[in-house]
């Protein structure tokens, strides 16, 4: 399969909270956008984020849980990433162990986001190919 590009999609009811999350205090290049959806540079990848606003995606049938994913955005220092994010008023789950350095936090529509140390990441591909 050729492929051109990978993204990832979010869906929310907190738009304008969530572009001025993404751009101002993540500090993703905005790529274009227009008046229903905003698309970021992420890291090499996309990331859009678009207005939900169809009901029959908001509401779960009965007995159907929800789905939860999330962004992992690996970085070299896990620690600087979540103190600047906790200076800009943002809940950080900082974590630290024998697997790696995460910082978890949600965005303003509730989606989850997290920073991972890069260079355990690296160890985990190694060891598994070893």
């Amino acid at each position: 399969m050729q492929t051109n590009r990978i993204g990832v999609i979010l869906y929310v009811k907190k738009y304008k909270e969530c572009i001025f999350f993404y751009e101002k205090i993540l500090k993703l290049e905005i790529l274009f956008q227009n008046d229903v959806l905003t698309c970021f540079d992420l890291f090499g990848t996309y990331l859009m984020v678009e207005i939900e606003d169809r009901s029959d995606y908001l509401v779960l049938a009965s007995g159907h849980l929800k789905n939860f994913s999330c962004i992992r955005i690996n970085v070299d220092r896990v620690d600087g990433i979540a103190n600047t994010l906790k200076k800009n008023g943002v809940d950080v789950d900082y974590q630290e162990h024998s697997w790696g350095t995460v910082a978890k936090f949600f965005d303003p529509d509730g989606n989850l986001i997290a920073f991972k140390d890069e260079e355990s990441f690296i160890h985990q591909i190694n060891d598994y190919k070893s």
